[in-house]
C-alpha cells in the first residue's frame, strides 16, 4: 500500500548561496564528491575534509533555477548558527582570489517529504530518504522523531551530531555508500587519507544502528530517537 504522504521540518538548517565565473571549480576542488555530478533536478551529497581526511562539514548542493553557475548549500546549522558561521569563515579561507561570491543565511527552512516524489528532489544518500524541498508543501506533517528514527534505521549519520568534527573518518560511516565521495574525481582536501583507507581497508570502527537496550560493549553512542541510535562500533575479529 503506498505511503500516506507527509512532510518533517528538519532542525537546525542553513544555506550557503555560491555564485561567481569560479564557484563550480571552487567548489570541485575542495569538496569528497564530483561537481560535474549536479543537475537541476538531482542535487549532491558531499563532504569538506580538513587535510588530515577528517570530517568538518557535510552539505546538499543544488544547483541555482536562476543561474546555472550558482550554488546552493544546505547546510547544518548548529546551536546558535556556529555551525553554518564556520562552513561560511572556511570557505572565505579558501576563496583567495577566485571569482566567487559567498553568502550566508544563517536559518533556513528545509522540509524532507515522504510518499510524494512529485515534491521536491530526491535525497541522494539513500531512495528511503525521501526528497527534500524549500517549499512548504500542502501536505500533512509529522513530527521530527519520524525523520530521525528513520535515517537511524538505515545507518545515515546527522552530521555533527553522529560525526566528531576533526576526528571521524568517512570511513566510519560508509560514507562512500550513502555517496558522499567520488574516488574517481581527483584532488580534493583529505583526499589522500579517505582514498588509502577506503582501499586498503584500514578503518577498525564504524556506525551502526543499534537497539539502545542491546548497545555493544565499548560502543560509543552518538545520535540517538526512542529506542535507538547510532553508534560506534569496533569490527568484529
Amino acid at each position: 500500500m503506498p505511503e500516506t504522504p507527509f512532510y518533517v521540518s528538519l532542525k537546525n538548517r542553513a544555506t550557503l548561496h555560491i555564485s561567481g565565473e569560479d564557484a563550480k571549480s571552487f567548489l570541485q576542488d575542495l569538496i569528497t564528491n564530483d561537481m560535474n555530478k549536479i543537475e537541476s533536478d538531482k542535487p549532491l551529497y558531499a563532504c569538506l575534509l580538513n587535510p588530515q581526511g577528517k570530517f568538518l562539514f557535510d552539505f546538499f548542493i543544488y544547483q541555482s533555477e536562476q543561474d546555472d553557475k550558482a550554488f546552493i548549500l544546505d547546510c547544518e546549522a548548529g546551536e546558535n548558527a556556529e555551525r553554518i558561521n564556520a562552513l561560511y569563515k572556511k570557505l572565505l579561507m579558501y576563496r583567495l582570489r577566485k571569482a566567487v561570491d559567498i553568502t550566508m543565511q544563517e536559518h533556513a527552512q528545509i522540509y524532507a517529504i515522504f510518499g510524494a516524489p512529485e515534491i521536491g528532489l530526491a535525497d541522494p544518500r539513500h531512495t528511503e530518504m525521501g526528497t527534500r524541498s524549500f517549499d512548504k508543501p500542502n501536505i500533512s506533517e509529522a513530527n521530527f522523531e519520524e525523520w530521525d528514527q528513520r535515517r537511524i534505521k538505515l545507518t545515515i549519520p546527522d552530521g555533527s551530531r553522529d560525526l566528531i568534527v576533526d576526528k571521524s573518518t568517512m570511513d566510519e560511516a560508509h560514507m562512500d555508500q550513502l555517496n558522499a565521495i567520488d574516488y574517481k574525481k581527483g584532488c580534493y582536501v583529505g583526499q589522500e587519507l579517505t582514498a588509502r583507507m577506503h582501499y586498503r581497508g584500514l578503518g577498525k570502527k564504524h556506525l551502526q544502528s543499534v537497539k539502545l537496550s542491546e548497545l555493544p560493549e565499548g560502543a560509543m553512542l552518538r545520535s540517538s530517537c526512542g529506542d535507538i541510535g547510532l553508534a560506534l562500533v569496533k569490527n568484529k575479529a
